[in-house]
């Protein structure tokens, strides 16, 4: 089968098509016919190396956690029913950027025939991590948020499920006026530069939730921006690690009874994932996937370049 390898980690062209045998699904897992790969920021900050420490990827390493396709087979454990049915699937931390993977039957869910494999990819990760995130800051409605980085897969829906849930304001930074007015149909009232500066209008001096997918030295800043009893929680790393020296800007904000946390899909029960990932792809709850821009497998290159110049405006997909 056809896939895509990590040759060299660093810069996009560091990745290459490679043929590699078709994996057989293990105990409790299945394996895939992929016609949909979703391309997400720990793609790229895998692939360019700023993950190294961690020490788990090496030469030759597939990238890619989540893809849409045909369940072809199934491990010990798992029950036939599976063969034939259309999926989304987590596969972990790589092996996405293939013809065929392999997933834990626990992390596949089936798809509705009205919903396209691209579509999957682009809700399935990205909008059930953005409904946990606001549920992680205790965001209730009438309440103002900011999300920074709002143009991402990750920020498109949290600005739409922000709006619907009852925001006050959803203000958003983003790189250009016409993102922002993108965004502003898709539920954003107020949009600001990168810095947090506010651009057209007048937008709130604070903020009660900031959902940060960009982290980076900026972050202290959008520590400040913060309202008494705000909550400010990180979900990304695009722009890297938060400075050194954010603990001072912590304790500073504590004083004003604001609060930091990270967050990750992760620790949300897999069930409870499920729950949410069954009302986003029935259309229960009202997410539009906003898909950038869909590529053949081969241009995975062509993809990670676009994520690392920061042109995309929601999700890009792969297919095989």
């Amino acid at each position: 089968m056809r896939a895509i390898a990590i040759r060299e980690f660093g810069r996009p062209e560091g990745m290459e098509v490679v043929e590699l045998p078709t994996p057989a699904p293990g105990d409790g897992e299945v394996l895939i016919a992929v016609e949909a790969i979703g391309v997400g920021g720990v793609d790229a900050l895998i692939r360019s190396g700023a993950l190294a420490a961690y020490g788990q990827f090496a030469s030759g390493h597939v990238p890619g956690s989540e893809v849409a396709g045909t369940v072809t087979a199934v491990g010990t454990g798992v029950d036939d029913a599976w063969v034939g049915r259309r999926v989304w699937a987590f596969t972990g931390i790589g092996g996405g950027y293939a013809e065929h993977a392999v997933a834990p039957v626990d992390a596949v869910m089936a798809l509705p025939d009205a919903l396209s494999g691209a579509d999957a990819v682009t809700l399935g990760t990205s909008a059930v991590t953005a409904h946990f995130a606001l549920r992680h800051a205790h965001f209730a409605p009438g309440e103002s948020v900011l999300v920074r980085g709002a143009a991402g897969s990750l920020g498109i829906p949290a600005v739409q499920l922000a709006a619907r849930a009852g925001a006050s304001a959803v203000a958003v930074t983003t790189s250009s006026a016409e993102r922002g007015e993108r965004l502003r149909k898709l539920g954003a009232t107020h949009v600001l530069d990168r810095s947090g500066a506010t651009t057209t209008d007048d937008a709130p001096t604070g903020y009660d939730v900031v959902v940060d997918i960009i982290a980076g030295p900026d972050m202290p800043a959008f520590l400040d921006l913060l309202n008494p009893g705000g909550r400010l929680v990180a979900v990304g790393m695009v722009a890297g690690p938060p400075p050194a020296d954010l603990a001072g800007h912590m304790t500073a904000a504590f004083r004003q009874s604001t609060s930091f946390a990270t967050f990750s899909a992760d620790i949300v029960p897999a069930p409870a994932q499920h729950a949410v990932r069954a009302d986003l792809f029935t259309g229960t709850v009202p997410v539009e996937p906003v898909i950038h821009a869909t590529l053949p497998l081969s241009e995975a290159v062509r993809a990670h370049r676009m994520m690392d110049s920061g042109e995309a405006f929601g999700r890009i997909v792969l297919v095989p």
